[in-house]
């Protein structure tokens, strides 16, 4: 089961759900959020709650998307109680970009282990512990919140001030947290986890800057658990022009650590377990156009794609200019 959110033809929200291959709209419910909502009060999960209120319509979302449409598949009706954050050097083969990046950024000489592959190495040795075991802590970064996610087929904006404008092509849990504190999973969707990666690379300390940017995810929310093997695709368009392209990997069978060991150490902050809150987490990628020497320039276009998710997940990269900063007192 895959649910959207999208505009009805007269401009209302409306939530989506396609079983079978057909698409609906979910009757009288405007948000996933709303349909979450009333699932943490009933009793069963969202197929139930899809199914207690009912299909409507059924909804061409191809045509929603590429009418502009199509909304992120979850939001919060208060943007600042939506978290946006991520793990890194995850996925196996993920550390060699990284640490050719930080040699070359000067984090330290190459007869040594930078600290990513130090990372890496203990992502390998301690990342998938046995049920009921608590595994090694991953490398962990604060994107932003419902403020910084773009819809999808929306230009995502690099600021003015940034040296790079890069795709990460990821896959984003999605959560809510219940009454009781509980972090409940929805499921899964593509994300675009826009980086800096030449802030990144003049070392690593700027990592934590390099992600504070924009992101896209959706434009489908995949209900259920990750499949083990997933296998997409990322490219970037130029004029009309395939610009570059490669295959990226993930789920479990393609990672270092368990989706379990990674959400233990997101929630296991009390700050991430705020009744109500909604958590969108990306989950790191093995696959870069950075790393073969792609520099992206405005107007151009990313897409990532994986059958098992639906729709692609389209956004043109639109660069701002950069606004001045002033900070007055107010004594």
């Amino acid at each position: 089961m895959h649910l959207i959110q999208y505009f009805d033809d007269k401009g209302n929200r409306a939530v989506g759900v396609t079983r079978n291959g057909q698409t609906h709209r979910v009757a009288g419910v405007g948000t996933v959020y709303e349909l979450v909502t009333g699932a943490l009060e009933g009793i069963g999960g969202l197929a139930e709650a899809v199914a207690a209120r009912g299909l409507a319509e059924a909804v061409d979302k191809a045509a929603l998307l590429a009418e502009g449409r199509l909304l992120a598949p979850i939001d919060h009706p208060d943007p600042a109680h939506l978290h946006v954050t991520g793990t890194g050097l995850t996925h196996l083969g993920s550390a060699a970009t990284r640490d050719a990046m930080h040699k070359a950024g000067g984090e330290q000489s190459e007869g040594e282990l930078t600290d990513s592959m130090k990372m890496f190495r203990m992502g390998l040795e301690g990342g998938k512990p046995a049920p009921g075991e608590k595994g090694v802590q991953p490398e962990w970064f604060y994107k932003g919140n419902g403020h910084i996610v773009v819809a999808p087929g929306h230009p995502i904006p690099s600021p003015g001030f940034a040296l790079d404008a890069g795709e990460e092509p990821e896959i984003a849990g999605i959560y809510v947290i219940d009454r009781n504190g509980q972090p409940r999973r929805l499921g899964f969707a593509l994300g675009n986890e826009f980086s800096d990666h030449v802030t990144e690379r003049i070392n690593y300390l700027f990592l934590a800057h390099s992600k504070l940017r924009a992101c896209s995810f959706g434009p489908e929310l995949r209900v259920g658990d990750l499949p083990r093997h997933i296998e997409g695709t990322s490219r970037i368009l130029r004029d009309g022009q395939v610009l570059w392209e490669k295959p990226f990997l993930s789920g479990e069978d393609n990672m270092s650590h368990t989706i379990a060991n990674l959400e233990y150490h997101h929630f296991k902050y009390e700050l991430f377990r705020q009744p109500g809150d909604v958590h969108v987490h990306m989950f790191g990628t093995a696959t870069l156009s950075f790393a073969d020497g792609i520099s992206t320039r405005n107007d151009d276009i990313f897409e990532i794609e994986e059958s098992q998710f639906g729709l692609k997940l389209r956004n043109p990269v639109r660069v701002e200019e950069e606004k001045p900063v002033i900070v007055s007192g107010l004594y």
